[in-house]
């Protein structure tokens, strides 16, 4: 833990998180031979998958790729035990990473940052703490490191505090456990978490009751334990691992078919979709190359999902409910699963659907519903996701040079140039912001990549003498309307209750947040802007190059 005395102290950089992202910036700030402080709110490194203990937290890329690339020794040292690790096992990676290369040294564990204010100048930043002490820090660049996913979400719903019972976020699930042993239990959210902890959580209850809103697609992962042939192969194998994942659409390393769904024949189609749905995992979104860009092809895939819902789920009226009629295949996130749908086929597990029959007000004895119906629960476990991408940012809510906060400057939605930095806030990066890649890709892919091309624009800036740079308004308003004509291009803006567009969250502006024209396409405009002198931006300082 770094000793940061009461008072002042002096960086040429803070970083704020200590999960993936944080971890690896730090590295590279100490290669640039910068001074360097972590800020992390945890008590320990991991960021994301430090607070998501729920049960069956898991990974939904596979865990061969879920790592960094930056390390050519650390990729060797490391071995998985499973196809889709689970959080202790992600966290435990992460925690021999701060240790292979001693980053805890540099890292302030338990901190809150409660405030941060550029310099009048725009050649720095205050950053306030609120570690009990009052501490106060000075540095050079701010560098956001918060995750997309951190900012969790409870509904606000009537009555919560007079619930009898115990409630938890999946998102901020007690690190001692919690014991549901015959309990009633009801789940309120059925995305990717809640897909992850209903079957987990069934097999302890003794009863289980899932409230839905929104049906939603799920592959099976058909995970299991990696066997000591196929981590050396995978290891023999990563430098042609990495190069595919680096030219990929999203990070993953394997190629999208480039046949078109409605090319192939029904026959030809079926068969292609069974070879995916039983190898499982998110490869099923690379079976056609039109499955994101045409509704008829979409609609294809969709259905098959639907027919295996149909097959897995012997109660015709639940499966009914589970079947996803208001958004098309993946264009909301499309989540993986362990045995989610068959776990309806319990008597011990009941399929509430709060769409044509909301829940009304929590009351002390469970749920109540606008019918009138209430739930009797003991626990209440709230699967309701995260005020994404935008929501860890507003919650640091930085303040630029004239005193304008961030949420003052993106009252009407995000504004970003590359997903990187925001104008009107120089001297301040944002890794995998909004209008970057980030959550449509395998996200240690994008850290990385940010990480790198910020490392590489210090350089520049070192290089070059300068000390403030900051995103130009024009070049910021150009890459915003890139970004909206790229989701445009695709089905992904069609899911109206997709928290790509922040409609899991009440009064959110409706935008489409995550950059949608590709990995690889994003990474080759960044390198151009760097390329060309970091166009787009404005540096200055008092050796800067003209």
């Amino acid at each position: 833990m770094v000793d940061i005395e009461v008072g002042d102290r002096e960086f040429d950089a803070v970083v704020i998180g200590a999960g993936f992202a944080g971890l690896y910036m730090l590295h590279r700030l100490r290669g640039l031979g910068m001074s360097a402080v972590v800020l992390e709110q945890a008590a320990g490194v991991g960021g994301t998958w430090y607070w998501n203990r729920y049960p069956g937290a898991r990974c939904d890329s596979e865990s061969y790729y879920y790592c960094y690339s930056f390390d050519r020794e650390l990729e060797q040292e490391w071995t998985w035990t499973e196809r889709y690790p689970r959080q202790p096992e992600i966290k435990a990676y992460l925690d021999h990473v701060a240790d292979r290369f001693d980053l805890r040294r540099d890292i302030r564990f338990s901190t809150e940052v409660t405030g941060a204010r550029a310099d009048a100048d725009g050649r720095g930043w205050t950053v306030e703490t609120g570690t009990g002490t009052g501490v106060t820090l000075h540095c050079r660049f701010l560098i956001t490191a918060v995750g997309c996913l951190s900012a969790a979400n409870v509904p606000d719903l009537p009555g919560l505090e007079t619930f009898a019972g115990r409630w938890f976020h999946t998102g901020r699930w007690p690190h001692a456990g919690v014991d549901v042993t015959g309990r009633r239990v009801g789940v309120v959210g059925t995305g990717s978490t809640g897909i992850q902890a209903v079957p987990a959580l069934a097999e302890d209850t003794a009863h289980l009751t899932v409230f839905q809103r929104t049906a939603n697609y799920s592959i099976p992962a058909r995970n299991g334990p990696l066997t000591e042939a196929q981590s050396r192969a995978y290891k023999a194998d990563y430098r042609h691992i990495r190069e595919v994942q680096a030219a990929s659409t999203n990070g993953h390393p394997f190629v999208i078919n480039q046949q078109s769904a409605l090319e192939a024949g029904e026959q030809e189609r079926t068969d292609a979709y069974r070879a995916a749905w039983e190898r499982g995992g998110l490869r099923f979104r690379a079976t056609y190359r039109d499955l994101l860009a045409d509704e008829a092809a979409n609609e294809t895939a969709s259905e098959f999902i639907r027919e295996r819902i149909r097959e897995i789920v012997r109660d015709p009226a639940t499966a009914e409910k589970l079947l996803p009629r208001d958004h098309g295949f993946a264009t909301k996130r499309p989540p993986i699963d362990t045995h989610y749908f068959e776990t309806y086929n319990r008597d011990d597990v009941t399929l509430v659907d709060v769409r044509s029959d909301p829940i009304e007000a929590v009351v002390a004895e469970g749920l109540r519903l606008r019918s009138g119906v209430v739930h009797e629960l003991d626990d209440l476990v709230f699967a309701t996701g995260f005020d994404a991408l935008t929501g860890p940012l507003l919650r640091l809510d930085p303040a630029g040079p004239d005193g304008t906060t961030l949420g003052e400057a993106w009252r009407a939605g995000p504004r970003t140039y590359l997903g990187l930095a925001v104008s009107g806030f120089p001297n301040l990066f944002t890794i995998t912001g909004p209008f970057s890649p980030s959550v449509l890709t395998n996200m240690p892919s994008s850290i990385e990549q940010h990480v790198d091309w910020i490392a590489g624009c210090l350089e520049h800036l070192r290089d070059t003498g300068a000390d403030r740079i900051e995103a130009d308004p024009e070049a910021e308003r150009a890459w915003g309307e890139h970004n909206r004509e790229a989701a445009d291009a695709t089905l992904l803006p069609r899911a109206a209750t997709s928290w790509y567009l922040g409609a899991n969250v009440p009064g959110k502006p409706s935008v489409f947040m995550p950059y949608a024209g590709g990995f690889a396409r994003y990474v080759t405009t960044c390198t151009d802007v760097a390329r060309e002198g970091y166009r787009g931006f404005h540096t200055d300082g008092p050796r800067a190059a003209a």
